[in-house]
């Protein structure tokens, strides 16, 4: 306490706005990982059922990290090949019978393969509403069931909503979207412009919870989180 009596007044101003602010800034995020701790753990459409008849089987996946919505790529409800191209896959992916979306921050998606490559910029932009969005579009075959892939069997008219929710992630033209051209991370993925903007309320998991929302399926009131999802269906 003698040495800081001893300190320029300014200094010392200086330093207690530091501290102030650090401690502003652990008390924020604490309280955004305890609210959305909370959220996760409420769940929404908790009388969901799933569909015994006519049904469309749906997945939820994750990689560890992130959650893809996984659907069929034609039936009556929806051909995807009207709306995204499987054809500009490294590997023609038109064969395939499903088809995953991930919303997530362009910033993110293009510019940080692994997590060495993160740079302080791209994270600031992701975090404060200041960057573009993509969709990673992953082709597949059949869906292995598994800890971190679940699978959903829905009414046809639960999946259309699921399919307009989709959609209007993507940036579009009159009918097409917008591909990210000479993007992937390997033969059967492609990305397109996506619509809106990461931030820390609003993450790639985010934007899955709410496509599950769009659906009447089960999901979190908010989440951050990957396994917040895949609990709601072990």
């Amino acid at each position: 306490m003698k040495f800081a009596a001893q300190l320029p007044r300014f200094t010392r101003k200086v330093i207690k706005f530091t501290l102030l602010s650090c401690l502003s800034l652990i008390g924020f995020i604490a309280l955004t990982a305890a609210v959305a701790w909370l959220c996760s753990k409420i769940i929404v459409n908790d009388d969901f059922t799933e569909c015994q008849e006519n049904a469309v089987t749906v997945y939820v996946m994750s990689n560890g990290v992130h959650t893809d919505l996984v659907v069929p790529m034609k039936n009556d409800v929806m051909d995807w090949t009207t709306f995204i191209d499987p054809t500009r896959c490294k590997m023609n992916a038109s064969d395939a019978e499903y088809v995953a979306f991930g919303w997530g921050d362009k910033g993110f998606y293009l510019e940080t393969p692994t997590w060495a490559d993160l740079k302080f910029s791209t994270a600031f932009k992701a975090m404060f509403f200041l960057s573009t969005s993509a969709m990673h579009v992953t082709f597949h075959d059949q869906p292995q069931v598994s800890a971190d892939c679940k699978k959903i069997c829905i009414s046809k008219e639960n999946y259309l909503r699921m399919v307009s929710y989709i959609k209007e992630g993507f940036s579009t033209t009159e009918t097409k979207a917008i591909l990210i051209e000479n993007a992937s991370y390997g033969d059967h993925d492609i990305f397109y412009d996506g619509v809106g903007s990461y931030s820390m309320f609003h993450t790639c998991n985010t934007w899955t919870n709410n496509g599950l929302k769009s659906g009447g399926l089960r999901a979190c009131l908010w989440t951050l989180f990957d396994d917040a999802i895949l609990d709601k269906y072990r």
